[in-house]
């Protein structure tokens, strides 16, 4: 009697492979830019693509690359935000080391700073599920995944995206912990997920948190009532983005 070999692992397609850099802490502004550059350079090979199929050649696979890092103290305000949800003065943002943009995700104004995970997904869509709102609720639920390996129950809450505690209903005290922000281009997103790990909370104080008033912010730091290492949660949340998105190591 013969055994039957194992069965070999099956690898996603070259198409859904996934390549993550790990950038620590860096300025807001050049990461923003590195991330138009990704972008425009994976437009440029949709577009090619257009035309390849035209002339009956086959396509190139595109790129889904993700940016994980840390950044200084920012602001930044999305496209639908109001500038008045900055309560600080040119002059006060200095005074607390802190820089202020106005960029091209949808949202209003959040904060990143030290202690925060930050990721952003430079994904084509297309090789996915061409679907944003498919896309938030899965990067959600890798957060939501992520928080569960630490014993806290995350959830959601009906039309405000992004992931929260207390997020039940008729809970007392609903906070958020972890904010998102996209942009997307002919299906290629950019921005992404903040997500508050050991992050000095007192910056928060400074905003009006995405333009929601009557909630609060928490950080998993917070929840725990220890110090938690932003890398390691980097760590422990790729495996379930990769998962999510059956994506593999590119």
């Amino acid at each position: 009697m013969t055994t039957a070999a194992p069965a070999l692992p099956v690898a996603a397609p070259p198409y859904q492979a996934l390549a993550v850099q790990r950038l620590g802490l860096v300025p807001y502004a050049p990461t923003w830019a590195l991330q138009e550059e990704l972008l425009a350079a994976t437009v440029a090979i949709k577009t090619q693509n257009r035309e390849a199929a035209s002339a009956g050649l086959p396509p190139q696979p595109t790129p889904n690359h993700l940016l994980l890092c840390q950044h200084p103290h920012t602001y930044t305000l999305g496209k639908s935000g109001k500038p008045e949800h900055l309560l600080l003065s040119e002059a006060a943002l200095t005074a607390h080391g802190a820089t202020y943009h106005r960029i091209n995700r949808g949202g209003d104004i959040t904060y990143h700073g030290p202690g925060q995970l930050v990721g952003y997904p430079i994904l084509d869509l297309d090789n996915f599920r061409p679907d944003i709102h498919w896309y938030l609720r899965t990067l959600e639920e890798a957060v939501i995944q992520t928080l569960a390996g630490y014993g806290l129950r995350a959830g959601r809450i009906a039309g405000l995206t992004g992931v929260w505690l207390g997020w039940e209903e008729g809970a007392p005290n609903p906070r958020k912990i972890c904010a998102m922000g996209v942009k997307c281009s002919r299906w290629v997103t950019m921005h992404g997920f903040a997500l508050n790990v050991n992050p000095d909370l007192a910056y928060f104080g400074h905003i009006v948190p995405c333009g929601i008033t009557d909630k609060a912010v928490t950080s998993l730091a917070q929840e725990l009532g220890r110090p938690v290492a932003v890398e390691e949660v980097q760590e422990r949340l790729l495996p379930h983005l990769r998962a999510l998105f059956d994506a593999a190591t590119a």
